[in-house]
């Protein structure tokens, strides 16, 4: 990027930057944090979470002293849930090795739990003004216009190629201004679909707008069908109308989030015979299954699911057991209805537990 386009970038982002709270105090916890919630997330779905994640937890010593059940439970409902497993990991790793401080080399960032090549760069530059190139969606997505390039994005020779311009475009003075006004440009103006290239500053010097082909920029490969899958949940009651609640392992999907029991039917089997046969592997219980009371379509990142919740009747745990055991689970517990709002939950077994409250003043 030439000097003038560099000051027409920094002269639109200085007139037109965001005010968002992250900016207020950019302090090396605050940029971790906030580019951590970024992450596939928009701007204004992080803004709460932000600052109801910041007052719960203030800084990086308040962050590592807290259970991870209590910080799962304020990432309830932001998705991605292995950002704020390694958040916690890396507050903690830091008060063990670091007094709680926030390293401000590229190296020593990447060293931390849940911290790559983007987010190490996004801290050093915006926190700590060192010279570090960014590469996100949105400054792909404006680099890929502004040279016209037909290279496939999704390629590891076509990314190699965009951080070395990324860096190459990289002034040695106001790297964090100038990382966050290619970002802003790229969410505000140069958007996806229908980018507002009359309102660009650099749109001068952009060669797709020239040629027409902002539509057809960045170029991406053929994307394959997204695989679906029947998944059954099971609400089991006991003598006592408790629930009972699993919580998923720390290294899988939703990892330390709580659920309702359950798992992927396989082949044909019908979806009880598959719920009875998942609560044998995972719990180590029999269940006599009742009606299907929720029916949830749900995407993740890589495929989708219908969930297929069934009122349930607890008969017992498998011989030798006495009770349920945490065969494929983190633990277990037997919860009221009215308790469940304590434990953290993924999106699909929130809108079960929405149907659950609906039904319950169905009948008040």
């Amino acid at each position: 990027m030439d000097p003038e386009s560099h000051a027409s970038l920094l002269r639109w982002y200085r007139n037109h930057r965001a005010d968002l709270p992250w900016r207020r105090a950019p302090s090396p916890y605050h940029v971790w944090l906030s580019e951590v919630m970024l992450q596939q997330t928009q701007v204004e779905t992080v803004i709460p979470y932000y600052l109801r994640f910041l007052a719960a937890f203030p800084s990086v010593v308040d962050l590592a002293e807290a259970p991870l059940d209590a910080v799962l439970k304020q990432w309830e409902g932001l998705g991605y849930y292995s950002r704020a497993r390694n958040l916690h990991r890396a507050a903690r790793q830091l008060v063990a090795e670091n007094e709680g401080v926030l390293p401000s080399q590229l190296d020593e960032l990447r060293k931390l739990p849940g911290i790559g090549r983007y987010t190490a760069g996004a801290i050093a530059s915006i926190a700590f003004a060192q010279p570090a190139p960014v590469l996100d969606g949105n400054v792909i997505r404006v680099i890929t216009r502004l040279l016209d390039l037909p290279d496939d994005i999704d390629q590891s020779a076509t990314r190699t190629k965009l951080w070395r311009i990324a860096a190459e475009w990289l002034p040695v003075q106001e790297a964090g201004e100038h990382n966050q006004a290619l970002m802003e440009l790229g969410q505000k103006i140069c958007r996806p679909r229908n980018p507002r290239c009359a309102a660009c500053p650099l749109r001068g010097n952009c060669r797709a707008y020239a040629a027409g082909t902002q539509a057809a920029r960045p170029v991406r490969g053929k994307r394959v069908p997204t695989p679906h899958y029947d998944v059954t949940a099971g609400l089991i009651r006991d003598e006592l109308d408790r629930l009972l609640i699993a919580q998923r392992p720390l290294d899988g999907l939703l990892g330390g989030l709580w659920e309702f029991p359950g798992g992927k039917r396989e082949g044909r089997e019908s979806l009880p015979d598959c719920l009875r046969r998942e609560l044998r592997e995972e719990l180590a219980i029999e269940v006599d299954v009742g009606q299907r009371i929720a029916l949830v379509d749900h995407a993740f990142t890589h495929f989708k699911i219908t969930l297929h919740a069934f009122e349930c009747r607890y008969l017992g745990a498998l011989p030798p057991y006495s009770e349920p055991q945490a065969l494929a689970a983190l633990d277990w517990a037997w919860v009221r209805e009215e308790e469940l709002g304590r434990y953290s939950f993924g999106k699909a077994d929130r809108q079960v537990i929405a149907e659950l409250a609906r039904r319950r003043g169905m009948l008040l």
